[in-house]
């Protein structure tokens, strides 16, 4: 850990950064003495006056003689000659680090002058800044909550990066890494570009004869988008021609992005100007949560962890509506995406998950409207539409986007590459590689384990095959039907167990005929999918927490609406009843192929049983919450047959077993399943492992707790159920949701 004070800085530049940063660190007692040097006189007088700094100099050499850490925040054009300039003075230990918007020409400059990069230099870059320049402008807070960026070669010591790490932390910045042609190349795009479009719009139409009333009459999106131009001209005048390579192929790739919109308004082309709009929206919105597992730059520290606090007790009341199904979200977006016309959706569930796959089929060309409130309108484009995505497709967390795209990507022209979030990074993916090279897809896995990333290569010549499935999975019996679409011949799948069938049922919706027979699904390849409506019910997967939640919190009574009753996924509420539960189906009815409910729950004194084997297929991404109502049960609950269980988001077996043990509760897991004795639950600190539905079977776990349970690392609570805290709440768990910086 640094230890403050250091004995002396020096500044080379007091413009807003410089003094920003100089403030900051008298202000927080960081340095002892502030040096620093700059071409104006009047600037070392002021900054003299105001306490900033202790002494200036004009010869940067007599600034950083003695400094123990030198920041150049001057124009990045003069970065070769300062450093020319301080090369004698500078002592061996002093660490040397730059505020620069761009990195390539730093690098080069120090070569210049060392004839290689010094070990002690740090190249950095602080995202922060304002209209207005000059010592002046300086503020202590300017760096809060901003990100710096550095870029430390591989032979930068360590113990330099650690120092300048510590000063911008101390300034309240997130730090990052990323190496300096990434550096170059993304800000090119996100921040050098945008300024030259504000510069030029503004300079085009100020030299138009009716400029005023341009300016008059502009409304707040201009002044919006304009407001950097307000910038200072010197500054990204030398930017601009240090980073040009980078600003020249990011202005490239606009132009081309203008040329497309010129031609659909001058063909008046509504859809691919629809698509452009969608497109952006969509990732203005979305990109900034979904992606931050695939941010362009590495945290140097942990980041923050969200954590759910529950408080003993409570009751369950009330109405509610869980999201909608997130499988059948999933499908509708994928199935609506290769269908002729518009498929409409409603109660689609603006999860992370089904959003990803929303994202993956914007980019592969189609137009999606939404989503907004849960509604979404889809431009298919047919089964020979899509286009190749421009790069990687980022699925987050979701394994079902991977393993279904991973089959519908093996029958198209181009070549994809599907990734993920660290925890998707480790499940097993040569499950639906497998039968899909059967079929001739050309299609790769990562390491021994067959992880991610999967890399998939073009290919429209796939044949049906006939495959039994190993392991009952829903996720790859869709994948191999899906590749089937597009096969020669029959694809049949039989499945050892009942999995969800929503992929059958929506294929059928969309007009395509599916049949079954038994355990064994199939279809002819070359047919075409037609555009319909879709209502997509409440996820009886998010369902499964509020209904253990109402079953073991005393005198409760909750109606939990419009809930999906699919038979292949109402495993939960069958195993509930075997152990006591009171549960009550009302208004059941079919909605657009698939069976809906509202169910009643009510408490209820359970026992343990033994879980029935074919009702583990049924219910099987609901166990975690079930392991609760095991907990609360009387006597012992034993479950088998679900290995599954240990390839999900996590060892959901292993894990519910270490959560359960810290709070009490006797747990022995076993290859295939678990052993619970239910009895009192204690307080305690349970690690959900980045799992989302570890961490929501923990907090209702709180209604029969003695004690506060603290659940850690809960962020992806939101990949499956968006407002989970909020609909506890008003049904009545006592839980809130708090942010920790991990040390």
């Amino acid at each position: 850990m640094q230890r403050w004070p250091l004995r002396q800085v020096a500044f080379i530049g007091l413009g807003l950064i410089g003094s920003s940063l100089a403030r900051l660190m008298r202000e927080r007692g960081l340095v002892e003495r502030i040096t620093a040097s700059s071409r104006s006189q009047q600037t070392l007088a002021t900054a003299q006056q105001l306490g900033i700094i202790d002494i200036g100099y004009s010869n940067p050499a007599d600034a950083v003689r003695g400094a123990d850490l030198v920041i150049l925040a001057m124009p990045v054009n003069a970065t070769e000659a300062v450093m020319a300039a301080i090369k004698p003075a500078l002592s061996s230990s002093a660490i040397v680090t730059d505020v620069g918007s761009t990195k390539g020409n730093v690098i080069a400059a120090a070569k210049a002058v060392w004839g290689h990069v010094p070990e002690n230099f740090v190249p950095g870059h602080p995202i922060a800044g304002s209209e207005q320049s000059g010592v002046m402008a300086g503020r202590a807070d300017l760096f809060s909550a901003h990100k710096v960026i550095l870029t430390p070669l591989e032979h930068t010591r360590a113990e330099a990066v650690a120092l300048v790490t510590a000063v911008w932390q101390a300034a309240g910045a997130d730090v990052m890494t990323m190496s300096v042609t990434q550096h170059d190349a993304v800000l090119a795009r996100t921040s050098h570009l945008p300024h030259l479009l504000a510069f030029s719009l503004v300079d085009t139409l100020a030299q138009e004869s009716d400029n005023l009333d341009i300016f008059r009459y502009a409304a707040g999106g201009f002044r919006d988008f304009t407001r950097i131009a307000a910038s200072d001209p010197l500054m990204w005048h030398d930017i601009f021609l240090a980073n040009r390579e980078a600003v020249l192929s990011a202005l490239d790739a606009f132009e081309a992005g203008t040329k497309r919109l010129r031609e659909a308004i001058t063909t008046e082309n509504g859809d691919a100007l629809l698509g452009v709009f969608t497109r952006a929206r969509a990732a203005r919105e979305h990109f900034t949560h979904m992606l931050a597992g695939t941010a362009y730059a590495k945290s140097m520290t942990q980041n923050k962890e969200l954590r759910f606090t529950v408080e003993p007790g409570g009751t369950f009341t009330g109405r509610a509506r869980v999201p909608g199904d997130k499988s059948i979200s999933h499908r509708s977006i994928m199935l609506g995406s290769i269908a002729e016309g518009i498929t409409e959706v409603s109660g689609f569930l603006e999860g992370e998950d089904a959003l990803a796959t929303l994202q993956a089929f914007r980019d592969m060309g189609v137009v999606i409207e939404g989503p907004n409130e849960g509604r979404v309108r889809v431009h298919g484009v047919g089964l020979n539409g899509l286009k190749a995505p421009p790069s990687t497709i980022y699925v987050g967390n979701s394994g079902t986007t991977m393993r279904l795209l991973s089959g519908l990507l093996s029958a198209q022209a181009f070549n994809s590459v599907l990734t993920g979030d660290a925890t998707l990074a480790k499940r097993p993916m040569e499950r639906i590689a497998k039968p899909l090279r059967l079929m001739g897809a050309d299609i790769q896995t990562t390491g021994e384990r067959g992880t991610p990333p999967v890399t998939i290569t073009g290919n429209t010549k796939l044949s049906g095959i006939h495959y039994d499935l190993p392991v009952a999975s829903a996720q790859v019996k869709s994948g191999v039907l899906l590749a089937g679409l597009w096969a020669d011949g029959t694809t049949s799948v039989t499945e050892p167990a009942p999995t969800r069938d929503h992929t059958e049922r929506m294929l059928r919706g969309f007009g395509y005929d599916v049949k079954t027979d038994g355990a064994t699904a199939s279809l002819q390849g070359g047919g075409s999918l037609k555009a319909c409506k879709i209502d997509v019910p409440g996820d009886i997967s998010s369902a499964a927490f509020f209904l253990v939640a109402a079953s073991i919190a005393p005198d409760s009574d909750l109606v939990l609406e419009h809930v999906g009753m699919n038979p292949t996924r109402v495993g939960v509420i069958n195993i509930l009843r075997a152990m006591g539960g009171n549960i009550e189906v009302l208004n059941a009815r079919e909605v657009g192929g698939e069976p809906v409910a509202d169910l009643r729950v009510r408490s209820a004194e359970l026992q343990g049983i033994d879980i029935p084997e074919d009702q583990v297929p049924l219910g099987i991404d609901e166990f975690p919450a079930l392991f609760i109502a095991a907990a609360c049960a009387n006597g012992v609950t034993t479950l088998t047959g679900a290995e599954e269980l240990r390839v999900k988001e996590s060892d959901r077996i292993q894990v519910m077993a270490d959560g359960l043990l810290t709070l009490g509760v006797s747990a022995l897991p076993t290859v295939d399943g678990i052993v619970i004795t239910g009895g009192p639950i204690s307080g305690g600190e349970v690690i959900s492992h980045g799992d989302h539905r570890i961490a929501m079977a923990f907090a209702v776990a709180g209604l029969r707790a003695t004690d506060t349970i603290t659940i850690r690392d809960c962020a992806n609570v939101a990949t499956s159920f968006p407002d989970f805290i909020g609909l506890a709440r008003r049904c009545g768990l006592r839980i809130r949701a708090s942010e920790h910086d991990l040390h």
